[in-house]
């Protein structure tokens, strides 16, 4: 999840450079399943699937479009019935289900690139790894990412990476206490 120094997932306070693009390429290439909203979907939707039909010419953000174009991708809505995105579907049960049952057929990793659903995932105990990518800004207000968490999670540092922009990716895994598994 991208997001500022301050708290808040702003996708236009971040630095879209090529180091940060071929950083998400290789997250992707490791993914088998994106998990959205209907909000960060449509924004993804609107902007993706056009770069693949005219590439930019910048070959991170066009390497970017071809991988999450392939990917599958499951939309949490209570208002879309059909999505036109390229392997893209509406999700038919709740979210621990939809995970559960991904989580039980071989493949790659499962992303979560929506803040409500990834605070959701959080207090069903569903997160494996956390990945926040932090960017070297202060923007003051916005969507916040950890509203409406239930319990605290205690997280252990993995191992961070440091981009040339300033933005760092700190890698987490969660530390359940026994009262909250």
């Amino acid at each position: 999840m991208n997001m500022t120094l301050d708290g808040f997932c702003d996708h236009t306070a971040m630095i879209a450079d090529d180091e940060i693009h071929e950083h998400y390429n290789e997250l992707l290439r490791n993914a088998g399943t994106l998990i959205y909203g209907r909000t960060t979907y449509q924004l993804m939707e609107s902007y993706w699937p056009g770069v693949v039909k005219n590439p930019t010419g910048n070959k991170s953000e066009d390497d970017f479009a071809v991988l999450i174009d392939n990917l599958s991708k499951i939309v949490f809505s209570r208002t879309l019935k059909n999505v036109e995105w390229k392997n893209s579907r509406v999700a038919t049960r709740p979210l621990e289900e939809e995970i559960s049952a991904i989580r039980q057929q071989p493949g790659k990793d499962i992303l979560i690139g929506s803040p409500s659903l990834i605070v959701a995932a959080m207090n069903l105990n569903l997160v494996d790894e956390y990945q926040f990518q932090v960017h070297p800004a202060i923007i003051g207000s916005g969507l916040r990412l950890f509203k409406n968490i239930n319990d605290r999670i205690n997280l252990k540092l993995l191992k961070t990476k440091t981009f040339t922009s300033g933005a760092i990716t700190l890698y987490y895994e969660p530390v359940y206490s026994e009262s909250r598994i």
